[in-house]
């Protein structure tokens, strides 16, 4: 069963673990098919998605308005979501905006490109912990593997995330880990840490909340 961080009239939030799919894979549950089945009285509709590998919080709509309202809120770049990437690699820079064009590569991936229209584009900043690469991630598109694509573009595949070059792990090393934004007039924000996964670590997760502190970082200033 998924665990369920928030419920409210108008949209859940939920903790998608690493490893499941958004919808059904052959004989094994996706995350819509698993909350109809653990939940058969409630109206569920998708909002955004999150990729298998990934693990963290997700939003589901409980209405039909309430997805159309969220709709608009991501299509308006107004939903603030943060992620948590580990690698191995030292990147080619250490913080800063990654931007580029999303186009269909070899073997289901994809890669960036100079395309100046359409852009996928991601802010980050990292810092060097336990031996390896720590990025705190603002994507402001919402692009397939994007996060993916961008991180390997600075030569810092994520680790687990073997598709893109980073190697075999237990887990694919990427997390949603907070989403925040205004609803009916109130600001809220939802975040969940990283459960499983044997990298990330106390140590690593205390490094999180003492250094990348929203109040503190200067996010650069991009048009998107």
């Amino acid at each position: 069963m998924l665990k369920i961080i928030h419920t409210c009239v108008d949209y859940w939030v939920i903790e998608k673990p690493a490893g499941m799919s958004f919808h059904a894979e052959s004989e094994s549950m996706g995350v819509m098919e698993s909350l109809h089945k653990d939940y058969p009285d409630c109206d569920f509709y998708p909002v955004h998605r999150l990729d298998k590998m990934t693990s963290g919080i997700l939003l589901v709509a409980c209405t039909k308005e309430a997805a159309t309202l969220f709709g608009e809120l991501f299509r308006q770049h107004k939903m603030e979501k943060r992620y948590l990437a580990l690698s191995l690699r030292k990147p080619n820079k250490k913080q800063g905006t990654i931007s580029g064009g999303m186009q269909v590569s070899r073997r289901g991936q994809w890669k960036l490109t100079k395309e100046k229209n359409n852009l996928a584009v991601t802010q980050f900043f990292s810092s060097y912990v336990e031996g390896k690469r720590l990025f705190w991630l603002r994507p402001l598109t919402g692009k397939t593997h994007q996060i993916r694509v961008a991180l390997k573009s600075v030569a810092a595949p994520i680790l687990g995330d073997e598709r893109y070059g980073g190697g075999a792990s237990d887990r694919g090393y990427l997390h949603a880990y907070s989403i925040a934004f205004e609803w009916r007039g109130e600001s809220v924000c939802y975040q969940v840490a990283p459960s499983l996964g044997e990298h990330f670590s106390p140590i690593l997760l205390d490094h999180v909340v003492n250094h990348f502190v929203e109040a503190k970082l200067k996010w650069p200033q991009t048009k998107h």
